[in-house]
């Protein structure tokens, strides 16, 4: 009977995984944790949630990452049935509690009778290996990196990844802080006080920056010098360098929040925390990603209105991430070009974010099992979120700079909107994301129920 191996217990390895499994496909799963640790991982679980707790947005009518949300509760994602089963209050987001939401998958992974558990590190590939899916994620280990590199005869390209503090409830000062969806959105759970909210006047928010700016950074290795920040995970303080007023209009804007301490006024700035746990214990600060050292980061931080006493269950921190060139290396279904046996999964590929890396697993999953199975691949219709990330990892066409990417609708295929552009623009925009998501649905469907 076959056999896959899959290295790596990430997002991306788990899908896989199960996919398979549940086929009928006995799956090996490799995780070189406990007994090797990476930077920025705290447990030994499966499918650890290292730098934030949210899914993103949840609204399939509204947003490209809820439509992905929906293709892959389609697909039976073991992923996004134990996110929703450990959901948190986050307004119209999913976010989860990262403790139950791992000790669920590793629970469910660890008992089923089709897949093995081992934990080792693998740093080549056995020839003997005919199914082998690579899906170490972000954080591959050197020896893995180095295999990779000689087998491609490609570099890897690097970007730095960051963590956003953690701080416990109990310690923020309520009497300044208040809770409040932005624009009072209601969130899943039918509440508009998903977020704690802590004000800055002018002068406060001025000073903050000025201190983040100035703040003792992380000395960096030689090698790591040269290596890019991912777009959408910039630093805390990098943010601050870009212009003073450029975080009062990304993570700390105010818009849509009014401060019940001041006679709902609108404060200057607004530093938002998202609860982090199904117990309300933990809250993380939004956006607050930093590099900054561990003793500057609680002097800076305890400046903000409301975190004066502030105890942080984990400070900011940052890592190096890897992936590949996907586009040079890799076929359609995910397979090295010049060693059909790998396919490659997650974020390693050069997609960004949970969905995103999941989506991916369960690619190489599906595609694994229809080499297995003599069927043939049949490519996923570009009107899909799934589809059109695929299509963004694997395409063909020139590449000078290949950048890790989060599902958006510019993937998409085109629509014709001919007849709704006489609408005014804000209500032609909403309904171009509502057609877009209804075609996108019907579509993921109609191919996963042929693919079954």
């Amino acid at each position: 009977m076959s056999k896959v191996h899959i290295i790596g217990g990430g997002l991306a390895g788990c899908e896989a995984a199960w996919q398979l499994a549940n086929r009928d496909i006995l799956v090996n799963l490799y995780e070189m944790r406990p007994k090797i640790s990476t930077p920025a991982h705290q447990t030994s679980n499966l499918a650890e949630l290292v730098c934030s707790n949210s899914f993103r947005s949840d609204e399939v009518k509204a947003n490209a990452v809820g439509i992905l949300h929906e293709e892959l509760r389609i697909s039976n994602s073991i992923i996004m049935s134990v996110a929703d089963k450990f959901k948190v209050p986050a307004g119209s987001a999913l976010a989860v509690d990262r403790e139950l939401f791992s000790n669920e998958i590793t629970k469910l992974i660890s008992s089923h009778p089709n897949i093995e558990i081992i934990n080792e590190e693998i740093t080549s590939i056995p020839n003997s290996w005919e199914h082998v899916i690579i899906a170490t994620g972000p954080l591959t280990s050197e020896k893995l990196s180095n295999y990779m590199l000689n087998k491609s005869n490609n570099d890897s390209l690097y970007f730095f990844d960051a963590i956003a503090p953690i701080v416990y409830k109990e310690s923020i000062n309520m009497s300044v802080a208040w809770e409040q969806s932005r624009y009072d959105k209601i969130g899943p759970t039918g509440s508009v006080n998903d977020y704690i909210n802590c004000p800055m006047t002018k002068d406060q928010y001025i000073k903050f920056v000025n201190d983040l700016i100035e703040a003792d950074k992380t000395i960096f290795h030689e090698w790591e010098k040269e290596t890019p920040y991912f777009d959408s995970c910039l630093p805390i303080e990098i943010i601050a360098k870009s212009g003073v007023e450029t975080l009062r209009h990304g993570p700390m804007k105010p818009f849509g929040l009014n401060n019940i301490h001041k006679d709902k006024e609108e404060p200057y700035a607004v530093v938002q925390l998202r609860q982090d746990d199904m117990a309300g214990v933990l809250y993380n600060i939004v956006g607050f990603q930093t590099k900054i050292k561990y003793s500057t980061q609680t002097d800076i931080f305890s400046q903000i209105p409301g975190l004066e006493n502030a105890k942080f269950a984990r400070l900011g921190g940052i890592h190096r991430n890897t992936y590949i060139n996907s586009p040079t290396l890799l076929n359609y279904d995910l397979s090295l070009i010049n060693d059909r046996r790998i396919k490659f999964a997650g974020q390693i590929t050069g997609v960004e974010g949970y969905v995103e890396s999941t989506a991916i697993g369960l690619m190489a999953g599906l595609f694994m099992f229809n080499k297995i199975s003599n069927k043939k691949d049949y490519k996923i219709p570009l009107t899909t979120a799934i589809g059109s990330l695929l299509n963004y990892i694997t395409r063909k066409d020139e590449i000078k700079n290949f950048q890790p990417m989060n599902i958006n609708f510019g993937l998409f295929e085109s629509m014709d909107i001919k007849h709704i552009r006489k609408l005014p623009k804000r209500i032609r925009d909403k309904k171009k994301k509502e057609l877009l998501s209804e075609r996108a649905l019907e579509d993921y469907r109609h191919w996963f129920n042929s693919f079954d």
